[in-house]
């Protein structure tokens, strides 16, 4: 199951983020995240919007889905818009 989370921006912009590759079944996935992941430990995210903005590529920590608090993530979009 494709883990996502969901997080609402101050201008009500509906972003649903998914680790890229989490679509795959879970062996590939693993072995996907592992080859992109940077030695700084970060890992590709692909936050799609609910309006007209862009599709945004991050990269946060691989714990990104557990601990990196709604704000944070929605900073993390912001700055890279």
């Amino acid at each position: 199951m494709m883990k996502q989370r969901e997080v609402t921006a101050a201008d009500k912009t509906r972003w649903t983020c998914v680790q890229a590759y989490a679509g795959l079944d879970n062996e590939t996935a693993e072995k996907a995240t592992d080859l992109s992941e940077t030695e700084q430990g970060g890992v590709p995210v692909v936050c799609t919007p609910s309006g007209g903005a862009q599709t945004v590529r991050l990269e946060l920590a691989k714990d990104w889905l557990d601990n990196l608090s709604d704000e944070e993530l929605v900073n993390a979009i912001q700055a890279a818009q």
